[in-house]
């Protein structure tokens, strides 16, 4: 990883973003601790989709418990076909 200055990153900004495609993720250091990083899309996807998968599991898990605790609605297919 690199740390760029934001008066760096202006004054080479082709460098850092050619980096960060290539998969350096460049971390910028801002005030007020309003800190960037600058990563390629493909890092970005990754991240965003593991994100996605840990939602889904979160709600996997919350279905599971609910079914263990008796939290459901039971429906036959008879009910399911006359809600149809």
């Amino acid at each position: 990883m690199t740390v760029a200055r934001q008066m760096e990153i202006r004054a080479n900004m082709k460098d850092y973003l050619d980096r960060a495609s290539a998969g350096e993720p460049i971390f910028v250091p801002r005030k007020g601790n309003r800190n960037v990083y600058i990563i390629s899309q493909a890092e970005y996807e990754t991240m965003q989709k593991a994100k996605r998968n840990a939602e889904y599991l979160m709600m996997l898990d919350q279905s599971r418990q609910q079914l263990e605790t008796g939290d459901v609605v039971m429906k036959s297919l008879r009910d399911l076909r006359t809600m149809e």
